[in-house]
């Protein structure tokens, strides 16, 4: 590609994304609401932004093949705070891929927007959609979204619903983890298959204790490589006994399945800030 545009690259997440995906394009745009994100790869340019502004993702997409939509309030929190960046953000990032002609969106969506089916129920990519927060509301919006502009104006889109990418601290991360390396080569996969069409695909590793079904996905290419299984010993000598009658133990969402509307679920869920510094 000559050009590929990945947003929320200040974030932890992205910021394990912008070196590989330096590797798969002639320019790669990386763009953020922060003034800069420090020193840039060898390909790489930044261009600050605001989700919430069409203007600004017109700018950013111009002249683009595809987009790795990465950026997003990530947290549970009170609707109007998730409206710009979450809801009008998927808008404007849809609408503005739509005007430029470009070929794919890749966007990250999430496991809270089915997050309050029960982990036993080993659910496909064809679940219906239960979310558990406002937050997991805005990713059901993103995947319809994207469903739509797919049926109606013929963009692609990769919906990578992932369950946990952090650093394993906790029982329900035996089953939900994805590695940064597993998170890189699930986004390769989802731009170098040559059609997707509409797609949905469970972001997670090779765990033992994986929850969901990604078989339905499997033309994708994505084969994890990682297994949480490895941390299990110590995290579960060190784990409280869970509670079969808490929603945060028995559904999908963890932590955002328990806690009210509005209110933060990454607070108790001890995660280790990682970011990769280039």
């Amino acid at each position: 590609m000559k050009k590929l545009v990945l947003t929320g690259a200040a974030g932890r997440l992205g910021s394990y994304l912008r070196e590989p995906l330096t590797q798969m394009c002639d320019e790669l745009v990386s763009t953020d609401i922060v003034e800069d994100i420090g020193m840039l790869y060898p390909g790489e340019t930044y261009m600050q932004g605001d989700l919430a502004s069409m203007e600004d993702m017109m700018r950013v997409l111009e002249g683009a093949e595809m987009v790795v939509h990465m950026g997003a309030y990530a947290d549970e929190g009170p609707f109007e705070k998730l409206l710009g960046p979450n809801f009008i953000g998927a808008y404007n990032i849809w609408e503005a891929a739509y005007q430029h002609g470009l070929r794919r969106v890749v966007y990250a969506s999430s496991i809270h927007a089915v997050g309050m089916h029960a982990k036993n129920d080993f659910i496909g990519i064809d679940a219906p959609h239960r979310p558990d927060t406002f937050y997991g509301l805005a990713k059901c919006f993103a995947e319809d979204l994207g469903s739509m502009y797919w049926d109606k104006r013929g963009l692609e889109s990769v919906h990578m619903r992932i369950l946990s990418c952090a650093q394993v601290n906790n029982p329900r991360a035996l089953g939900s983890w994805l590695s940064y390396d597993d998170l890189i080569q699930l986004v390769q996969r989802s731009i170098d298959t040559p059609v997707t069409g509409f797609s949905v695909v469970y972001g997670v590793s090779n765990n033992d204790r994986v929850p969901v079904d990604n078989a339905k996905a499997s033309f994708l290419g994505y084969r994890p490589k990682d297994n949480a299984e490895q941390f299990a010993e110590q995290v579960l000598a060190e784990a409280e006994p869970m509670d079969p009658q808490d929603p945060g133990h028995m559904c999908h969402g963890g932590p955002f399945a328990s806690v009210e509307l509005g209110n933060s679920g990454v607070a108790s869920m001890n995660i280790v800030d990682d970011k990769k510094t280039t």
